[in-house]
């Protein structure tokens, strides 16, 4: 099992920059392929970016956020990270960090989740 904890989050203005950061519990993070996602209000949790286990080279993103946003895993931390560029004011939401087996997009593909942090973007 792993138990994870994100951080990072606020209120900035539009284009401005966040660094979220992910930290995991546990001996086995390098095995686990990370994502973030992320839920605004009255909108269903869509998958954000992904990172493959081990060396995490394999990455998604979401069409709305690639070019500005950054994931990035540190295995000797146990943390990956999120590095939001350009924020806009649709980028508000409560974002999550999830581990899986398995790197994709799809919610169904990890097993353990956060429990959020909340970026607000003012226009």
């Amino acid at each position: 099992q792993v138990q994870l904890v994100e951080s990072g989050g606020g209120l900035v203005q539009a284009g401005g920059s966040l660094r979220l950061s992910c930290a995991a519990s546990g001996r086995t993070f390098s095995s686990y392929s990370m994502a973030w996602f992320r839920q605004a209000p009255g909108k269903e949790r869509e998958a954000v970016a992904a990172i493959s286990h081990s060396d995490g080279t394999t990455l998604y993103y979401a069409a709305s956020v690639k070019g500005r946003f950054t994931i990035s895993r540190d295995n000797a931390k146990n943390t990956v990270y999120l590095q939001s560029n350009s924020l806009k004011p649709e980028d508000t939401a409560v974002y999550y960090c999830a581990a899986g087996d398995v790197v994709g997009m799809s919610r169904a593909l990890y097993n353990y989740w956060g429990q959020g942090t909340q970026v607000t973007v003012s226009s």
